[in-house]
C-alpha cells in the first residue's frame, strides 16, 4: 500500500461529493452480499472493497478503512446470531479475539509503510494450498475433533488469532476464510463451529484496524454506516443460512470463496509483479 496517508483524502462528510444514486445502490448491494459471504465463511471484502473503489476520488486507504467500518456491523450481527444458534465456546473465542485485535492494529500500522504487492504472491500460494488440502480431504471439518486440550489448545488459538489479526490489518482479503481454515486444521473444529468462532474474532480484527485508521481521518463515516446497515442484514441472513445448512454447506461455500480469492489476488500478482517484468 505504500505510505497510505500520503496525498489528498476525501472529506469526512456524511456522503462523498459526486456519489451518484447508481453507485450508492451498487455499494449497498455489494455490502449486503459481502455480509452474507462473511457470515457463512468469510471473504466478503472480495466484493465490498472493490465496490468502494468505484467512489470518485476515494483513496485506497479510505476504501480499506470504510470497508472495516461497514464490515464490523455485519460481523457483529452474525457473531450474535451464531452464538444464539450454535453456542460456541467463548473460553477459546474471546481471548483469541483480544489477541487478534492487537495483531490487527499492529498490521494496520505496518500497512502504512509496506506495499500490499509484497504480500500478495505469498497469499495466493497459501490459498492454493488451502484449496487443494480441503479438496483432497473430503472429511475435513465434518465433525469437531479437538486436536489439543488445555494450555496447548489455548496457545494454538492465540497464535492463530495473532497471525491472522496481523494479516487482516495489513491487507485483509480472505481473513474470515483463513480463520475458518486455521481453526478447522489446527484446532480440530468442524466448519460450522469454526465459522461461529471466526465471526467473534473477525469483529475484533475489524475493530483493531479501525482504531488505527479512524484517528487519521481515513473513515467515511456516513457511507460506512449506510453500508454497515446493508452488511448487517447480509450477516444476519448468512449466519441463519449457515447454521441451518451445516458444515457441508459451509465447506462448499468456503471452496467457492477461496477459488474467487485466488483468481482475484492472482490477477493482482500478474498486473503488479509479473507483467511489469515482461514489458
Amino acid at each position: 500500500m505504500g505510505d497510505v496517508f500520503s496525498g489528498d483524502l476525501l472529506p469526512e462528510g456524511l456522503l462523498p461529493e459526486g456519489l451518484g444514486p447508481g453507485v450508492l445502490v451498487l455499494l449497498l448491494l455489494a455490502a449486503l452480499a459481502a455480509g452474507w459471504i462473511d457470515a457463512v465463511v468469510g471473504g466478503g471484502g472480495l466484493v465490498q472493497l472493490p465496490a468502494l473503489l468505484l467512489v470518485p476520488g476515494m483513496s485506497p486507504v479510505q476504501a480499506l478503512a470504510t470497508n472495516k467500518l461497514a464490515s464490523i456491523f455485519g460481523t457483529t450481527t452474525s457473531a450474535v446470531t451464531y452464538y444464539r444458534r450454535v453456542h460456541p465456546d467463548l473460553r477459546t473465542a474471546l481471548p483469541m479475539a483480544v489477541i487478534a485485535l492487537v495483531g490487527s492494529f499492529a498490521g494496520a500500522s505496518v500497512a502504512a509503510a509496506l506495499p500490499a504487492a509484497v504480500f500478495k504472491p505469498v497469499i495466493v500460494v497459501a490459498l492454493i494450498a488451502i484449496a487443494a488440502f480441503t479438496l483432497l480431504r473430503p472429511s475435513l471439518g465434518e465433525v469437531t475433533a479437538l486436536r489439543h486440550s488445555g494450555r496447548r489448545h489455548y496457545g494454538t488459538a492465540a497464535v492463530v488469532g495473532a497471525a491472522i489479526g496481523f494479516y487482516d490489518g495489513i491487507l485483509g482479503p480472505g481473513t474470515g476464510s483463513f480463520l475458518v481454515f486455521a481453526m478447522v486444521l489446527t484446532l480440530g473444529y468442524d466448519f460450522l463451529h469454526a465459522s461461529a468462532k471466526a465471526k467473534i474474532v473477525n469483529v475484533a480484527t475489524n475493530l483493531g484496524a479501525l482504531l488505527f485508521f479512524a484517528p487519521h481521518g481515513a473513515v467515511l463515516w456516513g457511507l460506512g454506516i449506510l453500508m454497515g446497515a446493508a452488511n448487517m442484514l447480509g450477516g444476519y441472513l448468512g449466519s441463519r443460512t449457515a447454521t441451518t445448512r451445516g458444515s457441508g454447506f459451509i465447506r462448499v461455500v468456503f471452496l467457492v470463496v477461496v477459488t474467487a480469492l485466488i483468481t482475484r489476488l492472482g490477477w493482482d500478482v500478474w498486473t503488479e509483479n509479473l507483467r511489469p517484468l515482461l514489458d
